[in-house]
């Protein structure tokens, strides 16, 4: 299996890039937001690379960044979710986004993606929602103010820092669950501010996961 292109540009179409390796060029199939991202023409590139076997077609799915991979991935956990469904959704929202409107139940946000409705949507946010504390976002992404960071492909990975992070982490010691506790410190967090302090951040988390 291919998991990792890296070679240069060789050129791009409406949903996919070339990727020259050694003389010879990939078809990898790309969100409208990494083929946006993707260098010029003849520049070089690495793509993190997801294969697909069928009976009748190998295909490619590339990705500049590990926690999109990911994503892409654990998107199509979700009955109902594609490739081409996944590749929607992670053309209109940013991992950082997507994670952020999963823990706050943001419906209307995924169907921004082509072809997702609100049934899809709702169901992507029920079976994703408990395990959003512990998905990646790519490096930099802003989560509702909060900012992503993941090594390699591990699952494992916060995408929480700093103070979200540590509020979180004490949540989670006081018996709550890590989805519902990444949510709270979320809309808090987009109610005060990314300078929220630690102790302002739990507090009112507490007062969210009360009403």
């Amino acid at each position: 299996m291919i998991a990792l292109l890296r070679g240069t540009v060789a050129g791009a179409t409406e949903d996919a890039a070339v990727v020259d390796v050694g003389g010879v060029g990939y078809l990898v199939h790309c969100a409208a937001s990494t083929l946006q991202r993707l260098p010029r023409t003849g520049q070089p590139v690495e793509l993190h690379v997801e294969t697909q076997v069928r009976e009748d077609a190998i295909t490619l799915f590339g990705f500049l960044e590990p926690a999109d991979r990911t994503w892409f991935r654990l998107l199509q956990s979700v009955q109902g979710v594609g490739a081409k469904a996944a590749l929607s959704i992670l053309s209109a929202l940013r991992p950082g986004d997507l994670a952020t409107a999963i823990a706050l139940g943001d419906k209307a946000t995924i169907t921004r993606a082509n072809g997702v409705g609100s049934k899809l949507a709702a169901r992507i946010v029920a079976e994703l929602k408990d395990r959003v504390g512990a998905l990646p976002t790519a490096g930099g992404d802003g989560v509702g103010g909060l900012s992503g960071a993941i090594g390699a492909d591990d699952l494992a990975a916060s995408p929480l820092l700093g103070a979200a992070r540590d509020a979180v982490s004490a949540l989670g010691n006081l018996g709550y669950g890590r989805g519902d506790a990444f949510a709270a410190v979320a809309r808090v967090q987009q109610r005060l501010g990314a300078g929220a302090a630690v102790d302002q951040l739990i507090r009112e988390a507490l007062k969210e996961l009360a009403a």
